[in-house]
């Protein structure tokens, strides 16, 4: 092979990586500054808050309950939800949820039809509001 053919090859090689390097796909656009979702902005708020007025405050309601966070979710569902204390392994007794674009967190399980659940239905309402207060006169 002559030195003619040689670079003639090369830069055949050259010009079929740039035609097939402009092919590929553009880059998807930049999610939100903070690249987090709308649900998970409000799933970290409620979340937070809850911890702190339910579980590290020992309040004595939620003694019996261990809080599972499960934000990181790649379902698009970030949640948390409340288990037994003394079987974290348990079924949950309660679902705090958002999904998708939405602030709008879904509360549901047994402990709704509780006594307690009409107190966990006001918090999280609250809480979802932006008002971090731990009780209802606060």
């Amino acid at each position: 092979m002559t030195m003619r053919q040689t670079i003639a090859r090369l830069a055949l090689v050259a010009t079929a990586g740039l035609v097939l390097a402009s092919c590929q796909s553009k880059p998807k656009s930049a999610p939100a500054a903070s690249g987090k979702s709308a649900a998970l902005l409000a799933m970290e708020q409620v979340a937070i808050t809850a911890h702190k007025c339910w579980i590290a405050s020992k309040d004595p309601a939620f003694r019996p309950y261990q809080m599972a966070n499960e934000l990181n979710s790649f379902t698009g569902t970030p949640r948390f939800l409340l288990v037994p204390a003394k079987h974290y392994g348990g079924k949950p007794l309660l679902v705090v949820q958002a999904q998708g674009n939405s602030r709008r967190v879904d509360v549901y399980g047994p402990l709704m039809n509780e006594p307690l659940g009409v107190r966990i239905g006001s918090d999280i309402a609250r809480w979802q509001t932006g008002n971090p207060a731990c009780g209802a006169a606060a």
